[in-house]
């Protein structure tokens, strides 16, 4: 039998060396991922030259996914602005690996071989690594990333939640040029404008961005380039803010200090993904389906203005919890499991203010959601009065 890499053998060969023990996210033999087809001696091209393109495309989740899916659509254009297109991944296990191999597209493990003189322009969308500058160097015209913020405003690895958590009106997509080992701070080639919903959670602005910087955005960017690159800008010295990745230490509610307002936008940020957190004798509680402000009235003042008092406000069956200017109702909690507002008041405040001595526990814990005293509530809004 021949040795080398012809016919079936080749192919063969190729799929053996992508599910090698330790290579692609630790793929096991048993899956498949689509090999990189035949290619033709490099040839370095000049950025000047205008499209169709060589593209490799490095993402990783749903937002990125939208803007792979019009490159593809772009590649299969009888004129379009992209001849060839090829993928990479941190991981076999994302978004944009399962697209990849739906859509038979070349699927690299990072860092992929082979990469000088087959791309004219890499594109970045939420991936997730710095980029060193030899890597860069192998792209004619660089490497563009669609970021989710009007640049400099909301660098770093969670722009849309930022956002919303600081209650920004406008918000937008950039274009810009990858600098190397740097996170966000490259020329911007293109950037749009978008006014930001009152009630919109991150998720959906998530989705009306990510169509929005694929289709209008890229594709504009990559169907005029060479003017694109020639007109770029630096981003201005002033106004930048850094989005850090949200995490559970940010869902903890702090009633003293938190406002009806930071609560909803917190919520719209992160309740989607991370529920809103207190405790209550002693025991987490998850906080879910939000429902807005609301209004409660004791006969005892003092009560009123307790911050934490939790109360069971029957005409619209939602808990309603005092906070620092007002009081905030939630549908739901989860208590080892999830259960309605009417649930939690019978099953659980209910009962425990009806034990012996349960009236004196009014002003106790027994009727009042608690935070760690090792809480601080998110920088909510401070950001703003920095730039």
């Amino acid at each position: 039998m021949r040795r080398g890499g012809g016919g079936a053998a080749g192919v063969t060969l190729a799929v053996l060396r992508l599910l090698r023990p330790g290579g692609f996210g630790g793929v096991s033999a048993g899956r498949t991922l689509w090999p990189t087809p035949p290619r033709c001696p490099p040839r370095r091209r000049l950025c000047s030259s205008g499209p169709p393109w060589r593209l490799l495309f490095l993402g990783s989740d749903h937002f990125a996914v939208e803007s792979l899916k019009v490159l593809a659509a772009e590649r299969s254009r009888a004129g379009g602005a992209v001849s060839s297109l090829e993928v990479a991944t941190l991981s076999a296990d994302v978004p944009v690996a399962d697209f990849a191999r739906r859509q038979r597209l070349a699927l690299h493990a990072w860092p992929p071989a082979d990469v000088d003189g087959r791309f004219d322009v890499g594109v970045v969308v939420s991936f997730g690594c710095l980029l060193h500058q030899t890597f860069i160097d192998k792209f004619a015209c660089g490497i563009l990333n669609v970021h989710p913020s009007l640049l400099p405003r909301w660098r770093g690895p969670a722009p849309i939640f930022h956002t919303i958590l600081n209650g920004d009106t406008v918000t937008g997509v950039t274009i810009m040029q990858i600098r190397a080992r740097r996170f966000d701070e490259g020329p911007i080639l293109n950037q749009a404008l978008h006014t930001v919903p009152e009630t919109s959670t991150a998720e959906r602005l998530a989705d009306v961005l990510a169509v929005k910087g694929a289709r209008l955005q890229l594709l504009d960017t990559l169907r005029d380039l060479p003017r694109r690159m020639a007109d770029k800008r630096e981003q201005s010295p002033t106004g930048a803010t850094f989005a850090p990745k949200i995490g559970v230490s940010m869902s903890w509610m702090v009633w003293e200090e938190h406002t009806c307002r930071d609560i909803d936008r917190l919520y719209r940020a992160i309740g989607w993904r991370i529920p809103l957190r207190t405790t209550w004798m002693g025991r987490t509680v998850k906080l879910v389906d939000f429902a807005g402000r609301c209004h409660i009235s004791f006969a005892d003042a003092s009560e009123e203005r307790t911050p934490g008092r939790v109360s069971f406000h029957k005409e619209s069956d939602t808990l309603a919890v005092r906070c620092k200017d007002g009081w905030v109702a939630f549908k739901a909690v989860i208590l080892n499991k999830r259960l309605t507002a009417a649930d939690f008041y019978n099953g659980y405040l209910h009962q425990t203010l009806r034990r012996p001595g349960g009236l004196a526990a009014r002003d106790s814990a027994a009727a009042a959601f608690v935070s760690p005293p090792s809480t601080r509530p998110p920088d909510v809004g401070k950001r703003l009065h920095r730039d």
